[in-house]
């Protein structure tokens, strides 16, 4: 894959689960360190179920992994794809900034 340029599968994987905030709490507390998924479905006034398919999510956009010790589920923060979905964007800036720089370089030049 060229620097800067997702696929395109990974890069809506990735925006879909960023596009939750219940999601996006869920990797902000998981930046901070592993946890179970009955941590990270306490601070939620919702299902543990709802918050299951919440990291589901998360896993299928490679956001998150996780890892089984014994009974338990740990997750862990991949920011992987985060880097991926930013390569995509840079990419994007610096192409629409290109072409609104030389669009305005062609308004300014005097009119013949």
């Amino acid at each position: 894959m060229a620097e800067g340029m997702a696929d395109h599968a990974t890069l809506d994987l990735t925006m879909a689960a960023l596009a939750d905030p219940t999601r996006r709490a869920i990797l902000q507390r998981l930046a901070q360190g592993e946890a179970r998924v009955t941590e990270l479905a306490r601070p939620f006034a919702i299902s543990l179920n709802s918050v299951s398919k919440h990291i589901r999510m998360l896993e299928r956009a490679r956001l998150v992994r996780r890892r089984r010790a014994g009974r338990e589920h740990l997750l862990t923060f991949d920011p992987t794809p985060l880097d991926e979905a930013a390569g995509w964007i840079d990419a994007q800036r610096a192409f629409w900034s290109e072409r609104l720089d030389a669009l305005e370089r062609e308004l300014q030049k005097p009119q013949t």
